[in-house]
């Protein structure tokens, strides 16, 4: 799950750098920052080293994220919009929110934890690299993107209270995930607006 979401985001937070043309530094830190800061925030909130800092290979899925990204660059004048990078993105996300809720588990917290840390290190590197491209986390006014990392963390810790084998709660999790993320990219679901609810509340009071 970890390797599949490294190179996923890594692929996803270079795209967007190179649509903003950075050059390509920028690019693969941006790329690098979207796969690792989640998982990152994730191990320091269980106390344990981040295994960016552990291991090299770590490194080198991202790396191979971003020169994906470079090469779909070239062939593409928008990879970031590209149905290949917006299912790779959905791949992301279930693989971290299903490497998240695994590793809570395991640290024995709580069942809400569960599905915060499973959050945090599913959009928790989408939203570090939203600051380096300056512009505002899109995952709190836009799209219907850390929900689903809400659902599937919640799926797993479910599954893992009423006795599922690891295994099987984690790819009902990862299914979850990646499924309502693609369906919400395909129906253009969108969590409503504080607007939203006002003018829906002012339509109701004019019917009655």
């Amino acid at each position: 799950m970890n390797t599949v979401g490294l190179v996923a985001f890594a692929l996803v937070g270079a795209s967007k750098a190179i649509r903003e043309e950075f050059d390509l530094f920028g690019v693969t830190v941006v790329g690098l920052v979207t796969a690792f800061a989640g998982g990152a925030t994730r191990d320091v909130l269980v106390n344990r080293i981040p295994l960016a800092l552990r291991s090299l290979g770590e490194i080198s899925l991202g790396m191979l994220g971003v020169g994906l990204a470079v090469g779909l660059s070239v062939v593409f004048d928008s990879p970031d919009d590209h149905a290949g990078t917006l299912i790779s993105d959905a791949i992301g996300l279930a693989a971290f929110t299903t490497a998240g809720a695994i590793v809570a588990t395991d640290a024995g917290v709580s069942g809400f934890g569960v599905v915060a840390i499973a959050t945090i290190n599913a959009v928790g590197g989408g939203a570090f690299a939203d600051i380096l491209l300056d512009r505002s986390p899109f995952i709190l006014f836009d799209d219907f993107y850390a929900s689903c990392a809400v659902l599937g963390g919640s799926t797993y810790w479910t599954l893992v209270a009423i006795d599922a084998s690891a295994s099987a709660a984690a790819m009902v999790c990862a299914a979850v995930t990646v499924g309502v993320r693609l369906a919400a990219v395909n129906y253009g679901w969108t969590l409503p607006t504080a607007q939203m609810l006002d003018v829906a509340s002012e339509n109701l009071g004019r019917r009655r």
